[in-house]
């Protein structure tokens, strides 16, 4: 899921979350660590499950191991809560901030039931909040026509047979390499990038590349009906071609290339078109 969605914040503090089940799930060292701003967020929770524990509560058993991006940019087992559960074990952490934070997660439960009702909602989220980050409507609009055209990929992919995770991740690099020449992990390199989001990154031009590759992966796809995930490698491959082709031609006759060591990392993306006019 994008990173947006995936990055809640109460009172100043990053709280990580994962869909799952059809529901969002927290991570419960980082609601910790909010709530009592201890220096070992790990520790105290460790602590705080032994203590329950002699007084006959598993705190265990309302988490269950989610992968979540940790601050290397790999993804690890936490220890993650939904709404319902995460509720019962706040009551076990005495902090002033227990009920604001109980507030504050309901809202955002509330939020995405809305979401869910009406995608507008979530768009305009979406929307307001690059335009808090320092992105221009321009870029807004295709960042966020990019985000459903990759939906529109992956639902075909779930539907082809095709895994989420490894499988998903092996496809879009395939992808990206007939695209750009260049895997997202060596592109991030490029960009100076570790655990941001690349896509947040891209200028006009690569996320119309990027759309192009996998809109073309969707319709060859299921114009071919691949099945598995060696038919839909081999489609990825070719939708991917697609776009490389194009950008090939495109910088052959502007004599400019289309992949940039450019991010947003310092200046804001706004800021940065602006300069270029």
């Amino acid at each position: 899921m994008d990173k947006e969605k995936s990055l809640v914040v109460f009172q100043d503090r990053k709280i990580r979350r994962i869909w799952h089940n059809n529901e969002w799930h927290f991570s419960v060292v980082d609601i910790v660590a909010a709530l009592t701003e201890s220096t070992d967020a790990k520790d105290y929770w460790y602590r705080l499950k032994i203590r329950e524990m002699e007084s006959g509560t598993e705190l265990s058993i309302f988490c269950r191991q989610l992968k979540l991006p940790s601050s290397d940019g790999k993804y690890y087992l936490t220890d993650c809560a939904n709404t319902q559960s995460m509720f019962r074990i706040i009551q076990s952490i005495p902090s002033p901030k227990a009920e604001p934070f109980k507030q504050w997660l309901a809202q955002v439960g509330y939020e995405r039931v809305k979401e869910i009702e009406n995608p507008e909602i979530a768009q305009k989220r979406m929307r307001e909040i690059y335009k808090a980050k320092g992105y221009s409507d321009d870029w807004i609009e295709k960042r966020v026509r990019g985000i459903a055209v990759r939906d529109e990929l992956t639902k075909e992919w779930k539907n082809r047979g095709v895994n989420e995770g490894k499988e998903f991740a092996i496809l879009t690099s395939e992808i990206s390499k007939a695209t750009f020449g260049l895997t997202p992990k060596k592109y991030k390199k490029i960009k100076g990038l570790k655990a941001e989001n690349l896509r947040d990154h891209m200028n006009d031009l690569e996320l119309i590349f990027t759309m192009l590759g996998e809109a073309s992966t969707t319709r060859i796809a299921q114009n071919k009906d691949a099945k598995g995930f060696v038919q839909n490698k081999l489609a990825a491959k070719e939708g991917g071609l697609v776009a490389g082709i194009a950008r090939k031609e495109l910088e052959r006759k502007s004599g400019q290339k289309v992949s940039s060591r450019d991010n947003y990392l310092k200046e804001p993306e706004k800021k940065k078109r602006i300069a270029r006019k």
